[in-house]
């Protein structure tokens, strides 16, 4: 059996402990926004302001999503007025999306809790150690 000093050194148990700060951190800020939003929701409407018209399937690999699952955020947010979904005219079978009026001013909203709210996700490391902590975190995903 493995001891909780073990488990203390072990890089995907330490990646869950952080990740559940981050979504409690997360769900605990969002509480008082003037939108709920999940992190994944609030990843979908970022990409979709930076990149307008894209498809379902393009926004999956944009905020490494399971494309399965993705339509269900996009009707979640759609339900909510957030976002539109046409018909792509260049391939009919895929569906475009677009923040609404309602969603471009709900991420302009949220944006700065969202932003400000990843400090105390890390709020014990000093700013360069927070910087050097991105970078590794990027070059592991990447890896």
């Amino acid at each position: 059996m493995t001891s909780r000093d073990d488990l203390g050194q072990m890089p995907g148990h330490l990646i869950r402990r952080l990740n559940q700060r981050s979504t409690a951190v997360f769900a605990e800020r969002m509480k008082s926004a003037p939108v709920e939003l999940t992190s994944v929701q609030y990843a979908a409407l970022d990409v979709l302001a930076r990149e307008p018209g894209i498809d379902q399937a393009r926004l999956a690999s944009l905020i490494a999503y399971d494309r399965a699952t993705i339509g269900d955020v996009v009707k979640r947010l759609e339900r909510k007025g957030l976002v539109a979904r046409q018909v792509s005219e260049q391939d009919r079978r895929a569906r475009t999306l677009r923040l609404t009026g309602e969603g471009e001013a709900a991420l302009a909203q949220v944006a700065p809790m969202v932003a400000a709210l990843q400090a105390e996700i890390l709020g014990k490391l000093t700013e360069a150690e927070q910087a050097q902590f991105l970078d590794l975190v990027r070059k592991a995903v990447e890896a």
